[in-house]
């Protein structure tokens, strides 16, 4: 997709916006993590100790559940969850449970998952991939229930995934085992399945479908991963089949408190250097900057106007999310892939995430337009904060008009003097 030369008329319209100069500040959360050498073997404790080892029998065959977010660790986990099943004699495989991710082709869901390192040559175990779905049954509300053909036919399967609040709902399972296990295991026919009226009553209806899958699909168990504010791991639980329903909820609670958050509120302009489906499956997480893309969820953050300047590599090309942003750059217009972004946005139904912005010619006029264009604030002085991307939030930019807010906040220290932005000559910030 190309720029027109209409845009240049941005930069004419806000050549006058001064930016203000911005400070870096650290923000305090809870460090406590689990360091990466210790992984493999947290990992075996929690499979002996949960039950899932009695369940693995030498020649079986077990599909373990590999997603399309980037989890911290995730390569290393599963492939100790594959040499776990193998010491056990059995014969594992991972395979992708992702719904419509990866444009809704098995190639596109094979180099997502390369893209985190999750590689046969890597997990030393075949990468089955396949839109190819079983259907198992129907809800008590008559809604299809599907599940991946491969897991289907294995003699056991073992999700994992992430545990954590989800963008769009609320309920006693969110972002975890058993989305993973109702949406990601139903491929993009199963997943569109459950989407095909929004996201509202998700909270009640996975568990109900849930239900269904766990009562035709061979499950054994799950493992369960929760990451601090630093996207680094710091609890892994395993689960049999019986126990996700009653221990899932508590982790999501857990991680709930550990959820990283922006301290400052009442912002002008937030800008968001990168957006993607690794940080989110908004892009960016709404429960980070408060701007959500369902209309009956609202944060307590409030801001006016996000700019957003690029997409990850990570995302290969999906462009979920900018939607939720009131200007962006040629940059991200230019990189965006509409194969890999329209197929989840018809499944999942939410169109507003994928709408394309106003967009400028370089970071520069995209944060003066977005300044530009708020109401009512103090011009002089106006409260910016600029983020790497919802994941990492341990360091963040501040304007001079929030030092003052900054420097008498517990959890926040400043760690530079006000500074300017530090544009190329292009007008970009890289």
């Amino acid at each position: 997709m190309k720029a027109t030369a209409g845009n240049r008329l941005i930069e004419e319209l806000t050549k006058d916006i001064t930016l203000p100069k911005m400070a870096k500040c650290l923000q305090y959360f809870d460090e406590e993590h689990i360091e990466e050498k210790d992984i493999p073997r947290y990992v075996f404790a929690e499979m002996s100790k949960s039950g899932l080892a009695d369940r693995i029998k030498p020649g079986m065959r077990i599909a373990v559940t590999g997603g399309s977010r980037g989890v911290a660790n995730i390569a290393l986990i599963l492939k100790t969850i594959v040499d776990f099943c193998s010491e056990k004699g059995a014969y594992p495989f991972v395979f992708p449970a992702m719904g419509s991710h990866g444009g809704a082709t098995a190639e596109g869901q094979l180099e997502i998952l390369a893209g985190y390192g999750i590689t046969e040559e890597y997990l030393n175990c075949p990468v089955m991939a396949s839109m190819d779905t079983v259907y198992l049954g129907n809800t008590e509300e008559g809604m299809q229930v599907f599940c991946d053909k491969h897991a289907y036919e294995a003699d056991g399967i073992i999700l994992c995934n992430r545990i954590k609040t989800h963008s769009a709902f609320r309920g006693p399972f969110e972002s975890g085992l058993m989305k993973m296990a109702v949406i990601g295991m139903g491929k993009q026919y199963g997943a569109e399945q459950v989407h095909r009226d929004g996201f509202s009553r998700l909270g009640e209806m996975l568990p109900m479908i849930g239900r269904v899958v766990f009562e035709q699909a061979p499950i054994l168990g799950g493992v369960g991963i929760v990451e601090n504010a630093f996207d680094q791991t710091c609890l892994i639980k395993a689960m049999t089949r019986e126990e996700i329903w009653t221990e899932e909820p508590k982790l999501l609670s857990y991680s709930k408190n550990r959820l990283g958050k922006i301290y400052i509120n009442d912002i002008d302009v937030l800008v968001v250097d990168q957006i993607g489906k690794d940080c989110s499956g908004d892009g960016m997480d709404p429960n980070i900057t408060g701007r959500f893309a369902v209309d009956y969820l609202k944060g307590d953050l409030r801001v006016q106007r996000i700019a957003v300047l690029d997409l990850t590599e990570a995302t290969h090309g999906s462009f979920v999310g900018v939607g939720l942003a009131d200007v962006t750059t040629r940059r991200l217009i230019d990189k965006m892939d509409v194969d890999q972004t329209y197929p989840n946005i018809i499944t999942n139904t939410v169109v507003c995430t994928a709408k394309i912005p106003m967009y400028a010619n370089n970071d520069k006029v995209c944060i003066q337009a977005a300044l530009r264009t708020c109401n009512y604030i103090d011009r002089e002085n106006p409260r910016i904060v600029r983020i790497k991307n919802t994941r990492n939030l341990g360091e963040i930019w501040v304007s001079e008009a929030l030092i003052g807010e900054v420097d008498q906040h517990g959890c926040m220290k400043r760690l530079t003097e006000p500074m300017d932005w530090g544009f190329d000559e292009s007008g970009n910030l890289w």
